[in-house]
């Protein structure tokens, strides 16, 4: 089965063709970070009119370097949501009209199932039942994916997604866009126990995360502090990422062994973190749970996560209809 995806629900424009959902043909990402850096975040306005300029070429790319056209495609995969509703419905609409125009199946994929799919891309999948920590820019989330296209909703972040608070606060200390790899960069060179910053507790007992405490945190310590030193900024820059990482391996550690899972998939854009992903794999070692980790370049937004995703859920026979609209909050359970 070849499969052409479609991913924009923020500010990547990608497009991928897969043979039966595991081999990848073409993935090509067209970033947006020059264009937003100005402002230290995502501009939803700007990032739908680049979609426009660009979608077609990035589309045209990846039809070439996968050397196939549109009649070879057996399916047709887009982002459906979450996402900014400006950038989602560039790719749904043009997602649709290749659809029509060429008379091929079409499934809308949630993006944080992409997200999980991407693991399938590896030469070690996954075998369900396992736990996914889902965590980039716009989500931090815990799923239980208890079989194919079967999901638990375990834990979520109650306010700022990890990868935000990461632009927060790389942008409180004035270190640009996007913050997760610059703040990781500068970490090299600080002390992580200079600063000790709070990790918040759920008094409900229940496995949500909680970011804006510790954002508010670091500005109240550069607000005390600055003016700061080169090497104050990566203390605290390490001490917030330390901080950051413990947090989402605790609870997602506890959760694997509370709901006696073997199995745990680490993904979205912050799972690129070096440190993230180390500190969980030695947890999960110790506590005897196999680790599964996307490659960086599968971490963040592309198409070949989704139309992963979106090759199973044709093969099992789901089908979008023309009328399929874009849906910013969609749940995924």
């Amino acid at each position: 089965m070849i499969v052409l995806g479609i991913e924009t629900s923020c500010d990547e424009t990608s497009a991928a063709v897969l043979v039966d959902g595991r081999r990848v043909l073409s993935n090509v990402v067209a970033s947006q970070d020059a264009i937003h850096a100005p402002y230290g975040g995502v501009v939803p306005e700007l990032a739908s009119r680049r979609h426009l300029e660009v979608i077609v070429p990035v589309l045209e790319r990846a039809l070439e370097e996968a050397g196939v056209k549109l009649a070879d495609l057996d399916g047709i995969v887009v982002t459906r949501g979450p996402g900014l509703i400006g950038s989602l419905l560039v790719g749904c609409s043009l997602a649709k009209a290749l659809a029509w125009a060429h008379g091929k199946p079409l499934v809308g994929v949630n993006h944080l199932e992409g997200h999980i799919y991407a693991a399938f891309l590896e030469d070690d999948p996954p075998e369900h039942p396992f736990l996914a920590l889902v965590v980039s820019g716009g989500h931090t989330a815990l799923y239980h994916a208890r079989a194919p296209l079967r999901y638990a909703l375990v834990g979520e972040t109650r306010d700022d997604a990890a990868g935000e608070a990461f632009d927060k606060v790389a942008k409180l200390l004035g270190l640009g866009f996007p913050g997760g790899p610059i703040i990781q960069r500068i970490a090299e060179r600080g002390d992580p126990r200079a600063v000790a910053f709070p990790l918040a507790q759920m008094t409900d007992g229940t496995r949500d995360f909680s970011f804006s405490g510790i954002k508010t945190a670091v500005s109240y310590y550069v607000k005390r502090h600055g003016p700061l030193s080169d090497q104050q900024v990566a203390d605290i820059a390490a001490s917030f990422q330390a901080a950051v990482v413990k947090m989402l391996v605790r609870k997602t550690v506890r959760a694997a062994l509370d709901l006696a899972v073997k199995r745990v998939v680490l993904t979205g854009g912050v799972a690129a973190n070096g440190p993230l992903r180390q500190t969980l794999r030695a947890e999960c070692e110790a506590h005897g749970i196999r680790l599964h980790i996307p490659s960086p370049r599968l971490c963040t937004d592309n198409a070949a996560m989704v139309a992963a995703a979106g090759t199973v859920r044709l093969a099992a026979g789901e089908r979008a209809p023309l009328g399929m609209s874009a849906v910013p909050d969609l749940a995924l359970a």
